[in-house]
C-alpha cells in the first residue's frame, strides 16, 4: 500500500508540473518547490495556460442560470454574488439585474434579506417561506443561522455597478425606496438584529465557518432554542467588505459616508481585538455569547478556518507578511490529506461527538469547497502573491476539467466531487480569478 501511495503522488507531481511549464510544485495543493521563474515566464505562462481557457468557457455555459447549480431550485444571494460578474458574460445585462432586484422586493420591512428565491410552484422543500406583493410568482426563505445575506446583497450591487456601470440602479424605486435606501436598510438590519454590542461585532448562530448547518442533530439552518449565539470572521469580514462596498456608492464628503467610515473602522479594530490570534496567526472560531455547544475538553481553538480568513483577507485587514502566514498555513493543513487543496473548509474536522448534525470529511466539515478556496486565490492575486495564486489555483482547475465540470465540495481523502453538479459558485470564483491573474499577466512586460 506505501509502494501503491508512492506511485500515485509521484503521478500527481509529474502531472502538476507538466500543466504548470517551468513552475514546479512539491505538493498536490500546489505548494512551490522552488524559485526561479521570472515575471515574464509566470506571465508567459499564464498566457498560454490551455487550461485556463477551457474552464472559463465551461464556466460561461453554465453561468447562463442563477440558481445554484443542479442540486438546488433556488437563487441564493451568497452564491449568486460570488458569480455575478461571469453571469454578466454570460446573460444579459437585464436579466442579471432583475435577478439582483428579485431580492430587494422580497425584503424583510425590518431590512433582512432572504437566503433563496424560487418560484412559487416549487417551493415544496422544508423551509419556512415568506411571500411578497411586489413578486407574485416568488416564495422567499432565510436560513436565519447565517448573517450574510445582507452583506451578500451589497457586495453583488457592487459588482454588478463595476462591470456595467450602471449606477442609476441606485435609484431604482421598489416598493417606494430606493435600492440604495433598501441597501443602508439591510446594513442597519445586521447592526440592530445581529449585533453584539459588547464586543462590536457581527453575530450569528454557531455552525462550521461560513456554513449554515449548526450541531446538533435536526433541521440545523434554523435558529431554535438550543442555538448557540457566536461571533465568527467569516460575517465580520463579509460584513467590512460590504460597508466598505455601500461607502462607494454615497457622496465621499456627506454625514452618511463618516458614519459608515466610523462604522467599518471600529469594526476593523474589534475584529483584530477580539478575533485575530496573534500568537498562532490565526482566527479562533467562535467567541461565544451564551456558551459553547461543545464540551469542556474539546479544543476548538487548534481548529483553522479558511473560508472565512480568505474573506478577511479580501476584507484588507492583513499585512502582505501576515497573508504569507495565513496561506502557509492552508498549504501545511492541505498537504495532510491527499487530495486537498487551501479550499478545504476546516482543519481538522470537528469529531461527530461534537458536531452529531455533519460527519467529518463531509460537506461543510473538511469538505474542499472551490467556491471559498477560489476566493483565497483571488485575495492571493490581488496581494501581489501572483506566483502562488496560479500554483494553488492548479489542483482547483485540473480537477474541473478531470470531472468536466463544477461540483459543490470534493472528498479530501478519495478526490470524489460531491454535491450539487453544474455549481455555479465553483464557476464563478475560478473564472473571477483567472480574470485576475491573466489582467495582471497583460500587464507584464
Amino acid at each position: 500500500m506505501k509502494r501503491l501511495f508512492l506511485l500515485n503522488l509521484v503521478f500527481l507531481l509529474v502531472g502538476a508540473q507538466a500543466q504548470t511549464g517551468k513552475l514546479n510544485l512539491s505538493s498536490y495543493a500546489g505548494r512551490i518547490a522552488a524559485s526561479g521563474i521570472s515575471n515574464q515566464e509566470l506571465a508567459a505562462q499564464l498566457r498560454s495556460d490551455a487550461r485556463l481557457d477551457t474552464v472559463q468557457a465551461r464556466a460561461l455555459r453554465i453561468l447562463t442560470g442563477f440558481n445554484a447549480g443542479t442540486g438546488y431550485g433556488e437563487i441564493w444571494i451568497r452564491d449568486f454574488n460570488t458569480f455575478i460578474k461571469g453571469s454578466l458574460k454570460a446573460r444579459e445585462q437585464r436579466d442579471v439585474k432583475d435577478a439582483l432586484l428579485l431580492f430587494f422586493k422580497i425584503q424583510g420591512t425590518d431590512g433582512n434579506i432572504p437566503d433563496g428565491a424560487i418560484h412559487k410552484k416549487q417551493a415544496n422543500v422544508g423551509y419556512q417561506y415568506r411571500y411578497s406583493e411586489l413578486a407574485p410568482d416568488w416564495a422567499a426563505h432565510k436560513n436565519t443561522v447565517e448573517t450574510d445575506q445582507e452583506s451578500s446583497l451589497v457586495q453583488a450591487v457592487k459588482k454588478y455597478i463595476d462591470v456595467t456601470g450602471d449606477k442609476e440602479i441606485l435609484q431604482e424605486t421598489i416598493g417606494g425606496k430606493t435600492v440604495l435606501q433598501r441597501l443602508e436598510a439591510a446594513l442597519n438590519y445586521v447592526m440592530t438584529d445581529r449585533w453584539s454590542k459588547e464586543y462590536g461585532l457581527v453575530k450569528g448562530a454557531t455552525t462550521i465557518d461560513w456554513g449554515d448547518v449548526q450541531p446538533e442533530k435536526g433541521w440545523g439552518v434554523a435558529l431554535n432554542d438550543k442555538t448557540k449565539w457566536a461571533i465568527d470572521i467569516y460575517d465580520n469580514a463579509m460584513f467590512v467588505m460590504a460597508v466598505n462596498d455601500f461607502m462607494t456608492m454615497i457622496p465621499a464628503s456627506g454625514a452618511l459616508h463618516k458614519k459608515w467610515q466610523t462604522t467599518v473602522a471600529a469594526l476593523k479594530k474589534n475584529i483584530r481585538k477580539h478575533l485575530w490570534d496573534a500568537g498562532r496567526a490565526k482566527y479562533i472560531p467562535h467567541l461565544y455569547l451564551n456558551g459553547s455547544p461543545f464540551s469542556k475538553d474539546f479544543d476548538e481553538r487548534s481548529i483553522l478556518y479558511t473560508g472565512g480568513t480568505a474573506c478577511a483577507v479580501l476584507a484588507g485587514l492583513h499585512s502582505k507578511a501576515e497573508i504569507r502566514k495565513i496561506n502557509d498555513q492552508f498549504l501545511r493543513a492541505a498537504e495532510k490529506e491527499k487530495f486537498a487543496t487551501i479550499g478545504m473548509t476546516v482543519y481538522p474536522p470537528y469529531p461527530v461527538e461534537e458536531f452529531p448534525n455533519m460527519a467529518a470529511y463531509n460537506y461543510q466539515n473538511a469538505g474542499d469547497w472551490t467556491w471559498f478556496g477560489g476566493r483565497m486565490i483571488q485575495a492571493l492575486a490581488a496581494n501581489g502573491m501572483v506566483l502562488e495564486a496560479y500554483a494553488e489555483m492548479s489542483p482547483m482547475i485540473d480537477r474541473v476539467l478531470q470531472n468536466k465540470g463544477f461540483y459543490e465540495w470534493y472528498n479530501v481523502r478519495n478526490g470524489k466531487a460531491s454535491g450539487s453538479g453544474d455549481f455555479r459558485g465553483e464557476a464563478g470564483v475560478l473564472y473571477d480569478a483567472i480574470e485576475l491573474l491573466r489582467s495582471w499577466a497583460r500587464a507584464v512586460k
